[in-house]
């Protein structure tokens, strides 16, 4: 008997396999889209519709991807697929920043320093771009293995010829407008590089530095000089940085703070007045231990004094004031270092100063480090201390833990050090002025970030943008043979641009001036023999004329781009680069819109890190789990918050993709049979169907408005919420008339449309998301339900339900559906006390407040029953009732043995044991089936 009936039914049929197995089917659907270039046909199909163009910002050729790399490149991809599908022509241009130090340095490392001190500049690079090809490769494999789609044929790479001449470019611009200038200004080094940094490429972190006061002889009488007798008179200053004391060209006093002098120790100290008290707690001073001499003077009364150099005692020094000096550290006392720090060199500059710098390239110092020649700068401190202590002039010692610049690169301490460079000013062209003015022009996602940015380019110096190394765009200038002026005007660049754009940047070191130059090019002073600069661009400036390099050059591409992406560590470099050269050369912003995300975390919200041990590979998670989870992961978190990555969570998130997955399977099983000639209009649906469909548009307008929106975790969360309540309730209620009634009565169809709205509505909501399964879903679709060769090439979901009462629906089945929470409770409840086992054998009592009763009562109870999926019920209204109450009891029906309903058994003579339903479905059938009994 069960079997006849069991061939009855209409049973879930599909292939689509419960076990994702993700690791090892998404590769073929990576190669599908390869094969059938569906990017390109995605493309394609958009072309004249309005842009919306995400220009890449470029990873660095080097290693492998990390988790903070997949977020990055699956958050632009999820914002392609969504804004293609949306109907913009969104063509994805990937990049690859393939210059700079750690390539270089990595080759250095790699030929050893024999081979190095023989390999020609020429070979170095070649060497380079070798090696930065081979990770170029590597990294796009690992990107389209998470399912990003984009040109991965034809990338941007920041050393192609076209790149290259771009630089030069924006270089002619700025330079010409004046905005681009060589000086010597004390800048970050990097001994272990042996480079000048910029900003950008700074990190702090904290880091122990000795803490001293020292004792700077005055050589003039002071103002105290008869209260101190014979006791030698000295200024009292405090420094972290004791390697700077053979460079000290000065001292700067606050004009405005008053000073004082104590006697201690059979020395007299001058410091300032309001820092008495913190600099006698700081070396340990007793009330009794020190005398305070009378007299008080202000800072700008000390500035005709002068002083013997700490560490050069055949130099005398002189006294500046300034309101620089801080006075709520220290002495109020600040020994100037024009060679090793910003503010003195600008003092040193504006009071007419040597700039002293005794320091190579290599952190060692020359001659001018007096008897510290030799020795390097830092690890060395401790023969500085040992030296001034053994004159007296060593006051006090200690250490003391700051925050301390190291370089972005290699980690290590950096240095200041004054050196010729290039600079872009910030004042000459009124580029700070102009890039602040322009910061309201394009909008910041989320807003908050334009406060880091602005705050930065206000307080920013001018930008150092050379660099002393080998493996990058040249600075395009030369150099006069004879006196060593500079040659650069619109003539030279446009040739260097003509040679870059023919050779490559590469040409600038094989090829001699003359061969390149317009033959009328001379110095002002009448020599033709140039030479090329030997320095090369920062990183930043290079990766920063992408806008150039790229938008402007590539057809497919547009400037300014709708959108600049990546993590908020670019607000000093990628995005600042990019938006300072665009607003110097164009006077416009890249972008019009600027996304910020935050940086990935462990579990605990700490920074991946080896030495921690909580690194999570990317791939490893890919090769374990799925590409798919990792997308999912990333559309669910929120990229304004520091985005946590761990096992339990990706546990979770695969949980969700489960639920995902069985839903996509149940839809597909039970349309087997459904061809869009079976679809029901919706306006002849029944009214629970199209209850679902309002259900869905309301999803469809709700994850629209997110994605639009940029909360991308929000849309997320709203499908997860519908697929959770879509298997509790309609799936659920569904199951009855999928699998009971006639296969082609309308009852049953009506079901089917809405399952096939559904599934294709929640496989274009999810396409930008689970790019492989929502691949391989359509790819099990019946045929006949496909419009479209990929996913991928589908447009975004609308529900047209104009034609039905939307908002009557909508509020009248909200409240049958929160009458059913009630009831599944009560459910719960009887099944838990034996009163009944499955819902289809209770029947329901249901008491409401008059308006829901009358609700209820329009629906009908045998819809009731289908809805809440019980034998009957019944409603009682009371008024004044804010509460469902729900009585629960025992069907004394028989259970139909084919749909398992407690309904009425057929009175019929052919199929009396079944209910009146199913025995009008089994006579139906071409072949029926026979009664058992």
């Amino acid at each position: 008997m069960t079997n006849n009936y069991k061939d009855s039914m209409n049973l879930p049929r599909t292939e689509f396999p419960m076990r994702a197995n993700l690791a090892q089917r998404e590769p073929q659907w990576q190669a599908m889209w390869d094969e059938k270039k569906i990017y390109q046909k995605a493309v394609a199909r958009r072309e004249g519709c309005d842009p919306f163009v995400l220009h890449d910002g470029p990873p660095y050729a080097n290693g492998h991807i990390h988790m903070g790399t997949a977020y990055n490149k699956i958050l632009k991809d999820l914002i392609n697929k969504y804004k293609t599908m949306r109907g913009y022509y969104s063509p994805y241009v990937p990049g690859w920043d393939c210059h700079g130090q750690p390539i270089e340095h990595k080759v250095e490392k790699n030929l050893g320093p024999e081979r190095m001190a023989e390999i020609s500049t020429a070979d170095l690079r070649t060497k380079c771009r070798f090696y930065a090809l081979k990770w170029i490769d590597i990294q796009r494999e690992e990107f389209k293995r998470l399912g990003v789609l984009g040109d991965w044929d034809d990338p941007y790479l920041t050393f192609t010829p076209q790149y290259e001449a771009g630089n030069v470019e924006v270089f002619k611009r700025m330079y010409l407008d004046g905005a681009i200038y060589r000086g010597r200004k004390a800048i970050h080094w990097c001994m272990r590089c042996h480079t000048a940094l910029a900003e950008a490429e700074i990190e702090y972190k904290d880091e122990p530095s000795p803490s001293i006061y020292v004792a700077y002889r005055l050589i003039d009488d002071s103002p105290w000089a008869d209260q101190a007798g014979s006791d030698p008179v000295s200024m009292l200053i405090w420094t972290t940085t004791p390697w700077t004391l053979p460079a000290n060209a000065f001292m700067v006093v606050n004009g405005d703070a008053t000073y004082r002098a104590v006697r201690v120790n059979g020395q007299v100290l001058i410091l300032a007045e309001d820092l008495l008290t913190h600099v006698a707690d700081d070396l340990g001073w007793e009330e009794g231990d020190y005398e305070l001499l009378d007299g008080a003077f202000k800072g700008d009364e000390l500035t005709d004094l002068t002083y013997i150099q700490p560490i050069h005692h055949d130099r005398v020094c002189r006294i500046v004031a300034d309101p620089f000096v801080d006075m709520t550290t220290g002495t109020g006392i600040v020994h100037g270092a024009g060679g090793h720090g910003a503010e003195d060199n600008l003092l040193a500059i504006k009071h007419d100063i040597p700039i002293v710098m005794p320091v190579l390239d290599d952190g060692t110092f020359d001659a001018g480090g007096g008897p510290f020649k030799g020795n390097v700068v830092l690890r060395d401190d401790h023969l500085i201390l040992d030296w001034l202590r053994e004159r007296g002039t060593l006051i006090g010692e200690g250490n003391i833990e700051h925050s301390y610049p190291h370089c972005w690169r290699c980690k290590e301490p950096v240095i200041f050090r004054a050196t010729e460079q290039w600079f872009v000013s910030m004042e000459k062209t009124g580029l700070r002025e102009d890039a602040l003015e322009n910061l309201d022009s394009f909008v910041w996602i989320p807003a908050i970030s334009a406060k880091r940015m602005s705050a930065m380019i206000a307080e920013r110096p001018d930008w150092c943008i050379s660099r002393q190394r080998s493996w990058g765009v040249p600075i395009p200038v030369h150099r006069c043979a004879t006196c060593g002026e500079v040659v650069a005007n619109e003539e030279t660049f446009d040739a260097i641009i003509k040679l870059f754009r023919e050779k490559g940047a590469d040409a600038w070191f094989t090829e001699a001036p003359a061969d390149y130059l317009p033959a009328d090019v001379v110095c002002s002073c009448g020599c033709d023999t140039l030479i090329p600069e030997t320095d090369i661009l920062d990183v930043w400036w290079e990766s920063g004329v992408s806008h150039t390099s790229v938008l402007k050059a590539r057809d497919e591409l547009v400037f300014p781009a709708q959108m600049y992406l990546e993590g908020s560590d670019q607000h000093r470099g990628w995005f600042q680069s990019s938006y300072l050269t665009s607003i110097g050369a164009y006077h416009i912003s890249p972008f019009e819109n600027l996304l910020t995300h935050e940086f990935t975390v462990d579990g605990e919200g700490r920074k991946m890190s080896k030495s921690i041990g909580n690194v999570i590979n990317p791939i490893d998670v890919v090769d374990k789990l799925g590409a798919d989870i990792v997308r999912l992961w990333v559309t669910s978190s929120d990229f304004g918050q520091s985005v946590a990555i761990s096992d339990e969570i990706l546990d979770r998130t695969s949980e969700a993709y489960r639920k995902i997955r069985n839903t996509f399977r149940f839809l597909l099983s039970n349309l087997f049979d459904y061809t869009p000639a079976d679809a029901v209009p919706f306006d002849e649906m029944d009214e629970m169907d199209q209850a679902e469909l309002v259900r869905l548009g309301d999803l469809i307008e709700k994850v629209t408005a997110y994605n639009d929106a940029w909360r991308f975790y929000m849309a997320q969360r709203e499908i997860t919420d519908y697929v959770g309540n879509l298997s509790n309730v309609y799936m659920d209620l569904s199951k009855d008339r999928l699998y009971s009634d006639a296969p082609a009565s309308k009852s049953r169809r009506s079901v089917q449309t809405v399952l096939n709205v559904i599934l294709q509505t929640l496989l274009r909501l999810l396409a930008p998301v689970l790019a492989f399964t929502t691949e391989e879903t359509w790819e099990f679709m019946p045929e006949q339900l496909r419009d479209a060769e990929s996913i991928h090439l589908t447009d975004w979901p609308e529900l047209d339900l104009s034609m039905l009462d939307v908002e009557k629906l909508r509020g009248d089945w909200n409240v049958v559906r929160k009458v059913r929470e009630a009831v599944t409770k009560a459910l719960e409840d009887a099944r838990d006390e034996k009163v009944v086992g499955k819902s289809q054998e209770a029947d329901l009592a249901l008491t409401v407040d008059p308006d829901t009763a009358a609700i209820l009562q329009a629906r009908g109870v045998e819809a009731l029953r289908e809805f809440f999926i019980v034998s009957d019920v019944s409603i009682n209204s009371q008024d004044g009732l804010e509460e469902t109450l729900v009585t629960v009891t025992p069907s004394t029906l028989d259970k139909c043995p084919r749909c398992w309903n407690y309904r009425p058994l057929s009175e019929g003579a052919e199929y009396r044991d079944v209910c009146e339903r199913c025995a009008e479905v089994l006579a139906s059938m071409p072949a029926p089936v026979k009664d058992p009994a």
